[in-house]
């Protein structure tokens, strides 16, 4: 890792970009649902709105992004761009870290899209990982709301704020519920890292 320059470790779906609802709206088109049926209380893998009787979350991901154009056109979360912009500005590194390639042979078609979108929207980042192990890729603190994800990069000593959604309301933070609180607390950490002391993070 880099010790000259203190980088913020991001993840894009549901903490940069708009995931869940707009998967709410791509699903109630593929099931042909009215919108109102899908709850936007779900658990991470969507059980909540019968997926599975259609082809299940693989199938479902696929069509989003191959013919939904997800990781293109999928709404920013609110201030989350313009928070990146300001926490670069202030020489953080951002890292982008998105495991978009799960799926077989929508590799380009996702890469593409997602590297469109973060233009599109004035995204700063200097890397641009897709890593099922985020925690191999190295950063001083990471945001994610995936539980497993969550949990696999607390149990390597990484540093990692929840942020808010129904499907993580169970962990225990430090968490974000919005961009203003993830700004405070990613440039609490760079004091800490900074200092050397221990505030927010046990570890």
């Amino acid at each position: 890792m880099d010790q000259s320059t203190f980088i913020f470790g991001v993840d894009l779906d549901g903490v940069v970009g708009d995931f869940y609802e707009t998967m709410r709206q791509i699903t109630a088109e593929w099931m042909h649902k009215p919108l109102e049926e899908l709850t936007r209380e779900v658990s991470f893998g969507l059980d909540e709105w019968g997926i599975s009787e259609y082809g299940g979350y693989e199938r479902l991901h696929r069509y989003a992004v191959t013919q939904r154009n997800l990781f293109r056109d999928m709404p920013p979360i609110k201030d989350a761009p313009s928070t990146l912009r300001k926490l670069s500005s202030r020489g953080i590194r951002i890292r982008i870290i998105t495991h978009r390639l799960f799926l077989k042979f929508s590799h380009r078609e996702s890469i593409t899209q997602t590297v469109n979108w973060l233009d599109s929207l004035d995204i700063p980042y200097w890397d641009l990982c897709f890593m099922a192990d985020k925690g191999a890729v190295g950063a001083h603190v990471y945001i994610d709301d995936s539980p497993a994800n969550i949990i696999k990069l607390r149990e390597q000593g990484c540093k990692t704020i929840v942020f808010t959604n129904s499907t993580n309301r169970d962990l225990s933070g430090p968490r974000a519920n919005n961009w203003q609180e993830v700004e405070h607390l990613v440039m609490e950490a760079r004091e800490e890292w900074k200092t050397g002391t221990r505030n927010i993070f046990g570890n």
